[in-house]
This record gives structure tokens, C-alpha cells and sequence, in this order.
């Protein structure tokens, strides 16, 4: 179980360092009542993201909170136990917790090797969260109201939920195929935008 809190933790603060390096979001026709990221350089997120790998799974709440390309997040297990801090500004992200003490990286994709030996196309998460490839060669598809289904991209399966009308998703299912048809499974609720 000493994995899944170090790639929650290490999962939230490389999507929050990345997002502040994306560009900016056109605005929203004004026909479609929805909540948005209006400035993704400055947000706060509540959800619930849980992993489940062949080994183990586990789940956290997170709270993130972005202010340009400084982020914090905290990470807390049921009824707030087993808090961990992640903060991040250019060329240093930061994780501090009871279970694994201070562990520091130059950038969300080397404290998540840090923390859990695992990579992950961790830049990614942040165009997937805005419901956004990351690349030209993603396959995409797309639902009936015209916002992004499904993206394949670079060994990863990511399915999008949406709420009613909105278009910026509140659940994303990521999977990883691995050897003997197992799998890696992120799944991450935003709750409030």
C-alpha cells in the first residue's frame, strides 16, 4: 500500500507543475452553461483519484490549487488521514509526507520515478484533464455533442465523462495495457472546478 500514496501524490503535483505551461483555453460559447477552467494558469480542482496496477490499488482525495506555475496539492485518505503536501514552482516540485518524509525533483516526471519507480506521460495528464491531445498523433473520438470521447495516445487508453452540458470532463479513466492482459488504471473524479 506504500506505493499508491506516493503516485497519487506524485500523479497530482506533475499534472498541476504541467498545466501552468499549456496555453491558454478559448472562452466558452456563451449557449453552453457549464463550469470552466477560465484561466488555467490559475485554478483550484477537488476530486478523488484512485490507481489500481496488477500489485495494488488504493484512492485520496486531492485538492489542487494553481497560481500560475506555482501549484499545491494536498492528498489526504478517508476522514483526512494521511495527509501529504506536494508543491511545485519551476525546476522544483516537492513531496512531503508522514509515510515517506521530503522527497524533491527538478519536475513532476522525475519525483513521480522518484517516488514510485514508474513512468507516466504525466504531460499528458494535463492536456487530458482539459479534454485536449497532447500530440498530433493521438486517435481521437468524439460524442454526439462533439467533445472527446476517448484519445489513445502513446500507450495509454484514456474514456472521458461529462456532466449534463459541459465541456470539460468530471471523470477520466486512464489504462495502460501491460504484459499477460493486465493493466495500470487511473481513474480521477473532479468533483468542483
Amino acid at each position: 500500500m506504500r506505493f499508491f500514496p506516493k503516485l497519487c501524490i506524485a500523479l497530482c503535483s506533475s499534472s498541476i507543475l504541467l498545466l501552468s505551461g499549456c496555453q491558454h483555453l478559448s472562452q466558452p460559447k456563451k449557449t453552453i452553461i457549464s463550469p470552466q477552467i477560465q484561466d488555467e494558469n490559475n485554478f483550484s480542482l477537488q476530486g478523488k483519484i484512485g490507481v489500481r496496477t496488477p500489485q495494488q490499488s488504493g484512492s485520496a482525495f486531492f485538492t489542487w490549487i494553481q497560481q500560475q506555475e506555482q501549484f499545491d496539492i494536498e492528498l489526504t485518505g478517508i476522514l483526512g488521514v494521511g495527509k501529504t503536501q506536494i508543491q511545485g514552482k519551476p525546476g522544483e516540485v516537492t513531496l512531503n509526507s508522514s509515510k515517506t518524509g521530503l522527497i524533491t525533483a527538478s519536475s513532476p516526471e522525475e519525483l513521480l520515478e522518484k517516488a514510485t519507480g514508474w513512468q507516466a506521460p504525466i504531460m499528458h495528464l494535463t492536456h487530458w484533464i482539459q479534454a485536449k491531445p497532447a500530440t498530433l498523433h493521438a486517435q481521437v473520438a468524439r460524442d454526439d455533442a462533439n467533445r472527446l470521447k476517448q484519445i489513445i495516445e502513446d500507450g495509454w487508453t484514456v474514456d472521458f465523462s461529462y456532466n449534463d452540458g459541459q465541456t470539460l470532463p468530471n471523470k477520466l479513466l486512464l489504462k495502460q495495457a501491460l504484459e499477460e492482459s493486465k493493466e495500470n488504471r487511473i481513474t480521477m473524479v473532479i468533483q468542483n472546478r
